[in-house]
């Protein structure tokens, strides 16, 4: 019997391994976007498209469901919004954070 991969809310996010996150376009750990892990749990085509991107900052992130992660920071948010203050203003999301970093 194998274990099914634990599965977001709306099952565009999941997690195929402990410590990795995915949408259907990029998968993330502790490190950040991650190019070998979107190629191991997304495909060939998945990596391509996230190497033409070109240069940009692999430890903040957003995925297809709104969630926003910051490796440098360790945490998940309900989505990225700033306050006046410059700070993240959005919710941390346990859920995610718990998921992505352990």
């Amino acid at each position: 019997m194998s274990a099914t991969p634990a599965r977001a809310d709306d099952d565009a996010v999941f997690a195929p391994a402990r410590g990795v996150v995915c949408d259907r376009y990029v998968c993330a750990d502790e490190k950040g976007i991650s190019f070998g892990l979107t190629e191991s749990y997304l495909g060939n085509e998945a990596q391509n498209r996230l190497l033409s991107q070109g240069d940009f900052d692999l430890t903040e992130f957003t995925f297809t469901n709104g969630i926003f992660c910051d490796v440098k920071e360790r945490v998940c948010r309900e989505d990225r919004y700033y306050g006046a203050d410059g700070r993240p203003s959005g919710a941390v999301s346990e859920k995610y954070t718990a998921m992505l970093f352990g």
